[in-house]
């Protein structure tokens, strides 16, 4: 254990906490770390932004165990990045999720970044896809006020990400085959509250892959 201080930095509290919430979760649920000492079986899969004030586990009430992750800097999902394709593949092959999640949120710095276009460095070549779609929807996004441009681009990103979802056969095929299913959620940082988009038409479009996919 870590010296006490009258006044612990940021690290030292986080690993002191450990402590305390340990034996919270032991006192609640007995059973739970020895469960999970023996492996994980997630229904969800959370695709979501690495803003420390979006923890999916808090935000859905959930306990360790619950739900599998990926984040990434404004929730960017593209069909190039093997570093969430290998988590989705985890987790529907695998893991068998029953749901995807893809979640966007509220004064997101990603948003904003794309939405500015200025010059920031190695984080420019991470925006480039939520760059590409402020710049598909520029004259949409143009006609709103600021504070309505960025919430508007955030559900265009959610959007993007759940379209690369309905391309990706594994996916495709746990839909048709097992009944997973996809959902684009808002996270609305100011309020704590959740907001789901309608994809219906997106799951539509997948029908129509699953044929297009279909092999003898």
């Amino acid at each position: 254990m870590l010296p006490a201080h009258d006044h612990p930095d940021a690290y030292a509290k986080a690993f002191n906490n450990n402590s305390a919430w340990r034996r919270s979760l032991a006192e609640t649920d007995p059973e739970l770390f020895e469960s999970l000492g023996k492996g994980q079986s997630p229904q969800i899969l959370w695709i979501g932004c690495a803003d420390s004030r979006c923890p999916e586990t808090t935000i859905l009430g959930l306990q360790p165990g619950e739900i599998f992750c990926h984040r990434n800097i404004a929730n960017i999902l593209v069909n190039t990045d093997i570093n969430s394709l290998s988590v989705i593949q985890f987790a529907v092959q695998y893991l068998k999720v029953k749901h995807i999640i893809i979640c966007g949120h509220t004064s997101c710095g990603g948003i904003a970044a794309a939405l500015d276009n200025k010059k920031l460095g190695l984080i420019d070549t991470w925006l480039m896809p939520l760059r590409a779609i402020r710049q598909q929807n520029l004259d949409l996004l143009q006609s709103l006020s600021e504070k309505e441009r960025a919430l508007k681009l955030v559900e265009l990103n959610v959007r993007a990400g759940i379209s690369t979802l309905l391309q990706n056969p594994m996916v495709i095929d746990a839909m048709s085959e097992r009944g997973l299913q996809v959902h684009g959620l808002i996270y609305n940082v100011g309020t704590g509250e959740l907001r789901e988009l309608d994809v219906g038409e997106g799951q539509d479009v997948e029908k129509s892959r699953v044929v297009a996919f279909k092999t003898e």
